[in-house]
C-alpha cells in the first residue's frame, strides 16, 4: 500500500461523486414521474432520496474539507501493526483505559497496584510491567506526571515501550494512538 491511503480516499470520494449524480437523477425521473405515483408514494420516495442526498452531502464535504480520509485511518493501522510487534502494551485492561482515553481509571489502577504490591498481592515483576504502561499510557493522554513517576518512567521503560514512544512521535499522537489502543484492545479480546 504505498499510497497510504491516498487512491482509496480519491476512489471513496468518486464513488460518493458518482452516488450523488444517481441520486439527483432519481430526483429528475421522480418528477417526470410525478402523474404515475399516488401523492403518498411520491412525497415518501422524494424524502427518502432527499435525506440520502443530505447524507452524501455531509460526507463530501467532510472528504474535502480533510476531516475524513482513509489516510489517517490507514497511518493508524500502521501504528497499530508497529505497536503489536514491538508489544509495547501487555496488559488489555491498560490498552482498554488508553483506548477509551480514561485517565482517571488508570490513576486509581495505579493505586490499586501499589496497594496489591504492599499486601503481597502483586509480584514485583508484574507490577513493575503495568506500572510502566500505566504512566506511559498518561502520558500519551497528556496528563502531566509527578518527577517520580518520571524518574520511574524512565529509569524502568524497556525497547518496548520506548519504539513504541518513537513510531507514535513519528505518526502524531491524537486519533492515531488511540486507533493503536483500540487495535489492541480488539486483539486482546480474541
Amino acid at each position: 500500500m504505498a499510497s497510504r491511503g491516498t487512491t482509496e480516499t480519491s476512489k471513496l470520494k468518486q464513488n460518493l461523486e458518482e452516488q450523488l449524480d444517481r441520486l439527483m437523477q432519481q430526483l429528475q425521473d421522480l418528477d417526470e414521474c410525478r402523474e404515475e405515483l399516488d401523492a403518498d408514494e411520491y412525497e415518501e420516495t422524494k424524502k427518502e432520496t432527499l435525506e440520502q442526498l443530505r447524507e452524501i452531502n455531509d460526507s463530501l464535504k467532510k472528504i474535502m474539507s480533510g476531516d475524513m480520509t482513509l489516510v489517517d485511518e490507514l497511518s493508524g493501522m500502521q501504528l497499530a501493526i508497529q505497536a503489536a510487534i514491538s508489544q509495547a502494551f501487555k496488559t488489555p485492561e491498560v490498552i482498554r483505559m488508553f483506548a477509551k482515553k480514561q485517565p482517571r481509571q488508570l490513576r486509581t489502577r495505579l493505586a490499586e497496584m501499589d496497594r496489591d504490591l504492599m499486601m503481597g498481592k502483586l509480584g514485583r515483576n508484574l507490577y513493575m510491567q503495568q506500572k510502566v504502561e500505566i504512566l506511559t499510557a498518561l502520558r500519551k493522554l497528556g496528563e502531566k506526571l509527578t518527577p517520580d513517576d518520571e524518574t520511574f518512567l524512565s529509569t524502568n521503560a524497556g525497547t518496548a515501550l520506548s519504539q513504541f514512544e518513537r513510531v507514535s512521535a513519528d505518526l502524531g499522537s491524537g486519533d492515531k494512538v488511540f486507533a493503536l489502543a483500540s487495535f489492541e484492545v480488539e486483539k486482546a479480546k480474541q
